[in-house]
């Protein structure tokens, strides 16, 4: 009798654990249930399709049903939803357009996804007000906007990926814009000094961002939403609310068939995807999995993550069918890789963030470097701050998180890499990259990160963060070693001006029984005249990671003449 793998749920993981299955077990039937309409889409263009970037909707379709059904005789059954699963059966319920039916697997794969947060605001379900996850999200929006004035005020609840991009698409379409974020930061997987940048760089273009200050109710006039109610009071007005608060697992289906739940409130699987149940699989948004950085279980709902864990889940069902039993695959974890462009900048981050690894009692210890993307003798070299966070005691990398405005895919893409590798900044400061002046520097930013975090594993040097400089630096030496030009257009407070190309006839003015902060542009200039005072007998120094313009929040073109 022919065995039957029933996968539940499409788009990323659900569609990719059915083609992998196909292309491991040709003889296994294969049935996709999708209760949405469309079976194979690319979610993550919706808000760059509403923004006209994207021009076409049929752009945004992956695989069809009859292309599934052509290529990998895979039976895609859109509008059917499975209502419950009977693991003592190995049976589901499915509610179809044409009524209710019973269907019979072998082994099943569960792949429901997430469901945006909707809380209970009073006036939440007033018209006007959207979410965005799906194709009929994105076709909902883009008829209420087609159906505004420029004048009509928008309002974007969440400054995560969503929010930023839908914010961003919206303003492109000629909207006056405000983001409302509860946290005292937009984009959660940064820490706050680095996600500075994305929301300063909105405000630049025009986007009114408002910071910790969550949404207290939505009011208007006939059900529809006129207006935005803050916590603090302010009323914002708005005709088209997008709701991007982050998004809760659908696991209601593995719940009620009793399979294991993990403490993040997402499916248990083991590293083949499978669930407590070994008849059931499950991957993508629903499940929690092994972070790699952290060696923790996390749950991070991403397509990447989410296409590799379908393929994995897929491959693992359809060898369990196989008369020949292949050899199963592993799924390693995740790291949370990810990358978002604010207009005309990027931010990326990949692992454990400061606080993430402060949580689970690393040993923090952070730098950051700030480069030009490619030689500062070649023109257009722009600056990307790159920060690393390092366990002191390990040595181990365990995040990374990249700013700028071009090359910063390419290196937190490196970091990623160096993660999974479980390499250290001693491994960073080595790697040979490639180097021509219109791509890189021949100290790539990657390159500078790796010896500056390097340098203070060593103890070589030692940094002190943005939040150091928050708690207070009372009796401390604080010393701008840039050209008194620099120094007179901005300088940390309190601080005397030593320009480097002087700084050894200023020795004598310091004193060795007070700490000294050094700082400069970037950095760089800052470390010679660290280790100036070290060799003339001083120990109680310190540099300010990042240096001024981390301080300052400012990004600029990276052709200093001093480079730092």
């Amino acid at each position: 009798m022919t065995k039957r793998l029933l996968v539940v749920g499409g788009v990323a993981a659900g569609a990719s654990a059915a083609a992998k299955a196909r292309r491991t077990n040709e003889d296994v039937e294969i049935v996709i249930y999708e209760k949405g309409p469309y079976v194979s889409y690319g979610n993550c263009g919706i808000p760059y399709y509403i923004g006209g970037e994207i021009p076409s909707r049929d752009d945004l379709f992956l695989v069809t049903e009859q292309r599934f059904w052509d290529r990998l005789r895979i039976d895609v059954r859109v509008n059917h939803e499975v209502t419950e699963i009977k693991p003592d059966q190995s049976t589901v319920q499915v509610a179809g357009p044409d009524g209710s039916f019973e269907d019979h697997y072998d082994r099943l794969i569960l792949a429901t996804g997430a469901v945006p947060l909707r809380p209970p605001i009073p006036g939440i379900d007033s018209r006007g007000i959207h979410t965005l996850w799906t194709i009929p999200d994105g076709d909902a929006i883009l008829d209420m906007v087609k159906t505004l004035s420029k004048d009509d005020p928008v309002c974007v609840v969440g400054g995560g990926f969503i929010g930023l991009e839908i914010a961003e698409n919206l303003h492109r379409r000629g909207f006056q814009i405000t983001l409302v974020e509860k946290m005292d930061q937009v984009m959660p997987p940064l820490d706050r000094e680095m996600a500075y940048f994305a929301s300063e760089h909105m405000r630049s273009k025009g986007i009114r961002v408002i910071l910790s200050d969550g949404v207290s109710s939505f009011e208007g006039r006939d059900g529809t939403v006129e207006s935005v109610v803050l916590e603090s009071g302010e009323e914002i007005a708005a005709a088209l609310v997008v709701l991007s608060i982050g998004v809760r697992p659908e696991t209601s289906l593995a719940e009620k068939a009793q399979l294991h739940i993990g403490p993040n409130n997402g499916v248990e699987v083991d590293s083949y995807m499978r669930t407590s149940d070994p008849h059931i699989y499950a991957a993508g948004d629903m499940v929690e999995t092994n972070h790699c950085s952290g060696r923790c279980p996390v749950r991070i709902p991403l397509a990447g993550p989410a296409n590799k864990q379908g393929s994995i889940a897929g491959h693992n069902a359809a060898a369990d069918l196989h008369p020949e039993e292949p050899a199963k695959e592993a799924f390693r974890g995740v790291l949370g890789t990810s990358i978002v462009r604010v207009f005309d900048l990027t931010v990326a981050a990949t692992g454990l963030n400061e606080r993430a690894a402060a949580a689970l009692d690393y040993a923090v210890q952070v730098s950051h470097t700030i480069s030009g993307h490619h030689a500062d003798y070649y023109p257009g070299a722009q600056d990307m701050i790159i920060k690393l966070i390092a366990d002191a005691n390990s040595g181990r990398l365990l995040g990374g998180q990249a700013v700028g405005f071009a090359g910063v895919d390419k290196r937190i893409d490196v970091l990623a890499t160096a993660l999974m590798a479980d390499m250290t900044p001693y491994d960073l400061e080595q790697l040979d990259l490639a180097y021509a002046p219109p791509y890189s520097a021949a100290k790539d930013p990657i390159i500078v990160a790796g010896m500056v975090a390097a340098n203070v594993m060593r103890g070589q040097y030692r940094l002190l963060t943005l939040d150091d400089l928050e708690d207070g630096l009372d009796g401390c030496q604080i010393i701008d070693v840039r050209r008194p030009d620099e120094f007179e257009q901005g300088h940390l407070p309190g601080a005397v001006n030593y320009p480097i190309d002087e700084f050894r006839s200023h020795i004598g003015a310091l004193d060795d029984q007070k700490p000294i902060l050094l700082y400069c542009a970037v950095g760089q200039r800052a470390y010679t005249a660290y280790r100036i005072l070290q060799n003339h007998g001083f120990s109680n120094l310190y540099s300010l990671s990042g240096g001024y313009e981390l301080w300052s929040g400012t990004l600029g073109d990276s052709g200093r003449s001093e480079n730092g």
